[in-house]
């Protein structure tokens, strides 16, 4: 019998491979898939090429046609189906975790143009009109090519404006439009660009200050050009735009508040918490474990009223806080020179908490002034590795009454250590990392550590004052209400209003920063959840952990080990946790 079987056996062990070779097979189709993948974007995306280092690319601007948009999508949907022939499960571990997060991407990338949601390229908090004018800031002039291709990025403007107005003309024919209620004031910063003196325009400032390496005449000459470029060129796309917003964009957008307003809402707003959220929850879902922060912050911050031993209620005591002038600075200066001490104060504490901290330093700096009046109140801005600059840490200086000083703890440790600069310095150093991956950023992962790093602050001693450690909570809060208000206004039919009574009824913060904020939801559905949700899956990572190991809990290894993950989706965040345990244990 046993000689018979084996017979039997031989011509199977020919025809099927074995499952090395099966596993082999699929690593070098996935490797293949990636590199064409990301050759095809960095020449489709130029910034990611010179934010990688990459030649050939800095005299390019990215197109968004509807001709463009169309390329990239049935590129993409060709790549989707090589990626269905490869398994997951016979790649290596790392290869696995690749795996997930392009797959992904790619879903995405396909769901962005089938969803048409690149009719709305700009919302209440940023858009493609204000990165531009960062594009001087933002370049390491060295040399005269360096001026010469940022030139050619100058004159490529005008078209790129046109084919952006194009589409939200379209968005204006199909519904797909910002909600018209969030749209006041947002020309302001396009009239910020309409200079009649070109030495007075973001575009033309690199040539006020070349290399002093450069000679005089060919200085003279790129200047002269840059002139020219931005007055006949650049000026006038941003009359353009400006006229679009206000004589039709603003008039014709829609009425309705709500992603479920637009055609196809339903899969829309499920695609934008598919994108920022990560995580495998309803709309409903979200908003009760929302309700249930809510309650549980709300007790604690009770808590510290009574331990101030304040005469009168919650509300009163917000009210105390946003009226009482020493709760708020009186000068730029003084608000920048707080952030700064708890900047420092924190990076001297890091090593409590951190084994490995990032080579990359950063600054602090106010938020620009053409960004100020609608922006939030601090902001991280990351720098590539090789630039000749850091990362920054904005605080935003603009209506000084409204930026409260107890809460400038939590912010500084949110936008810059143990927060965003940590982690996304760190995300740049895993040079094992492919580039997509090394490029990208999950909200739900960025924005939950940072979240999380807000409560880092009392393990660290950060928080000086009751008030202080009440700004904190406060915070946390605010990212709670995130849970209650976007799927309220999203998915449950809120108005502008009713958002903005419940942060005024919850938190301690300004009321323009209220009106600011709440607009930011309705115009960029569902990235407000990306917060409240990934810091608590960190948590009960951290506390399953903690219970896991006892004693043998390192909280600088448990640290160190989601740092060095890069930037994932909250599944991936939970299966590899789980595997850092169990070889915990195991060891």
């Amino acid at each position: 019998m046993k000689s018979i079987i084996h017979l039997l056996l031989i011509p199977l062990l020919l025809i099927v491979p074995p499952c090395s070779a099966v596993a082999a097979d699929d690593s070098v189709l996935f490797q293949d898939i990636l590199k064409r993948e990301w050759d095809f974007r960095v020449n489709e995306f130029p910034s990611l090429a010179r934010n990688n280092g990459i030649d050939g690319h800095a005299h390019k601007v990215a197109h968004v046609s509807e001709k463009d948009q169309s390329r990239r999508y049935e590129f993409w949907k060709q790549i989707k189906l090589e990626l269905d022939a490869v398994s997951c499960e016979n790649l290596e571990r790392e290869g696995c975790i690749n795996y997930r997060i392009f797959e992904r991407q790619i879903h995405q990338f396909l769901a962005d143009y089938e969803t048409r949601a690149y009719l709305i390229p700009f919302n209440s908090d940023w858009g493609f009109y204000l990165s531009w004018n960062r594009w001087g800031e933002e370049t390491d002039f060295n040399s005269v090519d360096d001026y010469n291709d940022y030139l050619s990025r100058l004159k490529a403007l005008p078209q790129v404006m046109d084919e952006y107005i194009t589409l939200m003309r379209e968005g204006l024919r199909t519904g797909i439009t910002q909600p018209r209620v969030i749209l006041e004031g947002r020309e302001v910063p396009i009239r910020k660009q309409l200079v009649e003196d070109p030495q007075q325009s973001a575009f033309f400032k690199p040539f006020m200050n070349m290399d002093e390496n450069i000679p005089a005449e060919v200085k003279q000459s790129l200047a002269a050009e840059a002139r020219m470029v931005v007055m006949e060129g650049v000026v006038p796309a941003y009359q353009r735009l400006l006229d679009f917003f206000v004589d039709e964009y603003f008039t014709g957008a829609r009425t309705s508040l709500g992603a479920s307003g637009l055609p196809g809402g339903k899969r829309f707003y499920e695609e934008q918490i598919y994108r920022y959220a990560t995580v495998d929850m309803s709309a409903g879902e979200i908003h009760q474990l929302g309700l249930s922060e809510v309650a549980r912050i709300r007790a604690e911050m009770e808590a510290i009223i009574n331990e101030l031993k304040f005469e009168g209620d919650f509300a009163d005591f917000i009210q105390f806080l946003r009226t009482d002038p020493q709760f708020y600075a009186k000068t730029p200066h003084e608000l920048l020179a707080e952030a700064s001490y708890f900047a420092k104060k924190t990076d001297g504490r890091l090593p409590q908490l951190f084994g490995k901290l990032p080579r990359q330093p950063y600054g602090v700096a106010p938020v620009p002034d053409n960004l100020a009046p609608f922006y939030t109140g601090g902001r991280y801005v990351d720098a590539p590795l090789d630039a000749r600059r850091g990362g920054y840490y904005w605080v935003n200086t603009y209506a000084l009454e409204s930026r409260t000083l107890y809460t400038l703890p939590a912010l500084t440790l949110h936008e810059a250590m143990p927060g965003h600069h940590l982690q996304i310095a760190l995300a740049s150093e895993q040079g094992d990392q492919p580039p997509f991956r090394r490029n990208d950023y999950i909200s739900a992962f960025g924005e939950g550590w940072a979240l999380y790093a807000e409560k880092l602050g009392v393990e660290m001693d950060i928080y000086e004052t009751p008030y202080q450690d009440f700004g904190r909570l406060t915070y946390e809060m605010w990212r709670a209400c995130r849970l209650v208000i976007d799927t309220g206004i999203h998915a449950m039919g809120w108005s502008r209003k009713q958002a903005q009574d419940y942060l005024v009824n919850n938190t301690a913060l300004s009321v323009h920063e209220i009106t600011t904020e709440v607009d930011r939801y309705i115009s960029w559905p569902a990235q407000a959840l990306s917060y409240k949700l990934g810091e608590y899956t960190i948590w009960q990572l951290r506390r399953d952990a903690e219970s896991r190991l006892g004693e043998n809990f390192d909280l600088r290894d448990f640290h160190d080990f989601i740092l060095a993950l890069g930037s994932v989706p909250l599944d991936v965040l939970k299966d590899e946790v789980g595997r850092w345990v169990n070889g915990q244990i195991g060891s």
